[in-house]
């Protein structure tokens, strides 16, 4: 290599290094056309396919767009500095790992519960080449690697197994092969899992991605929706040993400044999946119990969001979204007449309204990620494997069934 060569590839090296850290920086002419905020209204399990088509075409768009980037990995030599396309052929875009795999559940939980969407044979073919089992099995050989034993703990983990629940026993032919071509990174992942949760010792409680309480959700019901009883019972058996004890969560702490996430209500909503459901509604009354005045006094209360072009403080409109899904998910654990169970929902709704406003605002920022959460809280997933008391209440973006 002569000397301007390795000038040249130096710089190269140090752009790639300094491409991921430019958080904020808005790809030229992405989302121009966005009104800035949602076309409709939603409600829970109310979606029209006008919205829905909107968010499948944002998740389509970005889900390509490879820089800006934020890798967040762990380099051993600069042999190992690989543009994001080259580590991860099949989640590479939306600004980060997670993002992508997340926005692939989006397309996916669109594509089955909503399948005459104008936008379902770009869904389609985007998946075909995205979840390719060349491309998947290159994903599953970086995550096998040592150094990157902790890349995505457990957030995008959870949300990759997130995925794999949304095709699971779904008979469509394009989605039994991406199905399939899942398990090697499936594999990783799980094995990651076991190896991990025996050695936290505490719960992480935060309102960012390594919040512990949302990611044991998630493995909940992944480990019941394909039969993985082992997996359920750690899962459990972690929940409870973290959480049966807590009691008075100083609620009006929340929320921080760059929070997404509440720690405390992702906590709850973990619950509800653990506990039967006399005895969940024995913990919640010692979790927060002040519950019903603060859901009236201003305490648990929807936020705006300073400045949708900063990417950590519209960080509040995932939080909006979030407590959402999660005050509807508790309030519907509870038995018909408790005394909880319609401030909660009347709160959730508050908070679904106040959160779906920053969806497809025009600012990668947030466009990058917010669909997820949207979704998520208008269609709740975590529900259709039930409360550990209660039967299963499964939803779609399509169902028009009263609230329950």
């Amino acid at each position: 290599m002569t000397p301007r060569s390795r000038r040249n590839f130096g710089l190269g090296c140090l752009i790639a290094l300094l491409l991921p850290a430019i958080h904020g920086v808005y790809p030229s002419g992405v989302h121009a056309q966005s009104s800035g905020t949602s076309p409709v209204q939603v409600d829970f399990d109310r979606l029209s396919n006008e919205t829905a088509d909107a968010w499948a075409e944002l998740v389509l768009e970005n889900i390509d767009i490879e820089f800006p980037n934020k890798m967040s990995l762990t380099y051993i030599d600069a042999r190992q500095i690989k543009t994001p396309k080259q580590n991860f052929p099949a989640f590479y875009g939306c600004f980060d790992w997670h993002s992508s795999v997340h926005g692939h559940w989006v397309l996916v939980r669109l594509l089955r519960s909503m399948p005459d969407l104008p936008s379902a044979t770009q869904i389609r073919a985007t998946l075909d080449v995205h979840l390719s089992q060349e491309n998947v099995e290159k994903e599953a050989a970086f995550f096998s690697r040592d150094e990157h034993k902790s890349f995505e703990r457990m957030y995008g983990w959870a949300w990759f197994l997130r995925l794999a629940m949304e095709l699971e026993n779904w008979d469509d032919p394009d989605a039994l092969r991406w199905r399939e071509n899942l398990r090697p990174l499936e594999r990783v992942l799980r094995q990651r899992i076991d190896a991990y949760l025996p050695l936290l010792s505490y719960p992480i409680r935060v309102g960012q991605h390594t919040d512990t309480g949302f990611a044991l959700g998630q493995l909940l019901d992944y480990s019941k929706a394909v039969n993985h009883p082992d997996l359920a019972a750690v899962v459990a058996q972690t929940a409870r040993k973290f959480y049966l004890d807590d009691k008075n969560y100083p609620v009006s702490y929340e929320p921080s400044g760059h929070d997404f996430f509440s720690s405390c209500w992702n906590e709850a909503d973990l619950m509800r999946r653990v506990l039967p459901a006399d005895e969940f509604a024995q913990w919640l009354a010692k979790f927060v119990p002040n519950a019903k005045t603060q859901l009236t006094d201003g305490t648990i209360e929807p936020v705006e969001v300073p400045d949708v072009t900063d990417g950590k403080l519209v960080h509040l409109a995932g939080l909006n979204l979030n407590r959402a899904w999660c005050l509807r998910a508790v309030a519907n654990a509870l038995p018909a007449n408790h005394e909880l169970k319609q401030p909660l929902l009347i709160s959730a709704r508050r908070h679904l309204r106040a959160g779906v406003k920053y969806v497809n605002s025009g600012h990668y920022e947030g466009d990058h990620w917010l669909a997820t959460f949207a979704l998520y809280a208008i269609t709740e997933p975590g529900l259709s494997h039930g409360s550990a008391g209660s039967p299963d209440s499964a939803t779609s973006p399509a169902s028009t069934g009263t609230e329950q």
